[in-house]
């Protein structure tokens, strides 16, 4: 019967009832629409147009106490909330306030799954995406996962889910972030993620380690973080068994050491810690594991300032993860590697020099200037490490006697200005000619 209706332009006679007061011509109006224009995009933008969004608004605001009007208003948003002209006209209503309010009053899964599924496709929206915090959608999400939280229904399950999934698509912004982390949201994640770890729910795991992960990337909310004992309850969580999850609660430490002495000072004094890192960096059997167990040990060992840090890493046998890392195929990885490495150099040169000359750092690095395919940035750092070097006199001999000298003369006349630069520097100190 859809297409008959369409084709008698019955829609654009409807529209107009949606202004009625009376609530059963309301109903009867609304659901008609809905079903002529479900899984028609054409006539949804078109209802767009004509203005339906705003009566759609006063409905959920007029008729709140109206159980099947507030349902026919929220499924016709549910319809029409992927379109960007929808979400345009949202953003110029009460809409947030609204949602939040039927948020908090849902009983049934059902209603939760529809209010959930309209604030998803809202946060793509900026303007939508700031309303929605500031109407309070951060504080709701926060008493839904303490409500849910001891709960192991599938139906709930699937709102924790779809709760964690929210908070990554709503975060925007550092105040943002340290709102969330100031509602306590961390600790619900962290508690649901003890809770699923061991029973094993993937979805909800890897949804929670997400909304973590995006959570420890504002320098404000880190520090807020490293306050209240993330750290430590996530290298708790690192007991899993799970690569998947591994990797994610890897990558949320190596955010939080980002940039934060503080933290990467805690983590790399932590021998349980550093000992599993190091098995974690031989792993052969999950790649992408053994990638954010190297990057996290050059994450710690480049943000940290301390001789400790430096002998607790040496101790874990992690230098010649490092040291590897250094002639990894990503230029990226490379680097995080030297920089880390150089940091650790002018820390305290003397208790890494015998893993150095161990595991031929020095010959690694020529490798890296000679070859043609290295990129400039790497060459860069690669000098700016042996320059450190050459305050050891073991070093400094083992440069002279693998003629690295002649390979930074060559260097003097490279396209890229930076290397050009960083080659006539190393020379410079290798000659003796300023101090090192």
């Amino acid at each position: 019967m859809k297409k008959p209706c369409i084709e008698a332009d019955l829609v654009p006679v409807l529209i107009p009832l949606l202004e009625s007061r009376d609530q059963e011509m309301l109903l009867h109006t609304g659901r008609a629409i809905g079903r002529i224009c479900y899984d028609n995009r054409d006539l949804q933008e078109e209802l767009v147009k004509v203005g339906v969004i705003p009566s759609l608004a006063r409905i959920l605001t007029d008729y709140e106490e109206s159980e099947p009007l507030v349902h026919v208003a929220l499924l016709a948003l549910y319809n029409l909330a992927d379109l960007d002209t929808a979400k345009e006209a949202l953003s110029k209503t009460n809409v947030a306030e609204q949602l939040v309010k039927h948020l908090r009053r849902a009983v049934n899964h059902e209603r939760l799954e529809i209010v959930f599924e309209v604030l998803q496709a809202l946060a793509e929206n900026d303007a939508l995406k700031v309303q929605l915090v500031e109407a309070g959608v951060p504080e709701v999400l926060s008493e839904i996962l303490l409500r849910l939280q001891g709960s192991s229904q599938a139906e709930d399950t699937c709102i924790v889910k779809a709760a964690s999934d929210l908070i990554v698509s709503l975060l925007l912004g550092d105040g943002n972030c340290l709102r969330m982390v100031q509602l306590g949201v961390i600790h619900q994640l962290l508690d649901l993620l003890e809770k699923h770890v061991q029973s094993g729910d993937t979805s909800v795991q890897h949804a929670a380690l997400s909304a973590l992960q995006n959570l420890a990337i504002p320098v404000v909310s880190k520090v807020q973080m490293l306050e209240e004992g993330v750290a430590e309850r996530i290298e708790a969580l690192l007991r899993s068994e799970s690569p998947p999850v591994q990797f994610k609660l890897l990558g949320t430490l190596r955010m939080l050491a980002d940039g934060q002495a503080d933290a990467a000072e805690i983590l790399g004094q932590d021998p349980t810690l550093l000992n599993r890192l190091v098995q974690w960096c031989d792993m052969n059997d999950h790649t992408g594991v053994r990638g954010e167990a190297n990057r996290l040990l050059a994450s710690i060992l480049h943000h940290n300032r301390s001789q400790e840090v430096v002998k607790a890493i040496q101790e874990a046998q992690g230098v010649k993860h490092l040291v590897s890392m250094t002639t990894s195929e990503h230029a990226a990885t490379q680097n995080e590697a030297l920089n880390a490495l150089a940091v650790a150099s002018a820390i305290d040169l003397e208790t890494l020099e015998e893993s150095f000359k161990e595991s031929q750092l020095v010959q690694s690095l020529h490798k890296l200037l000679q070859d043609d395919n290295t990129s400039p940035e790497v060459k860069y750092n690669s000098m700016g490490l042996l320059c450190r070097f050459l305050n050891s006199g073991d070093l400094r001999q083992e440069i002279e006697e693998d003629k690295v000298k002649e390979t930074l003369e060559q260097l003097c006349s490279h396209s890229n200005a930076n290397v050009v630069k960083a080659a006539a520097t190393t020379l410079q100190v290798l000659r003796g000619d300023t101090p090192q």
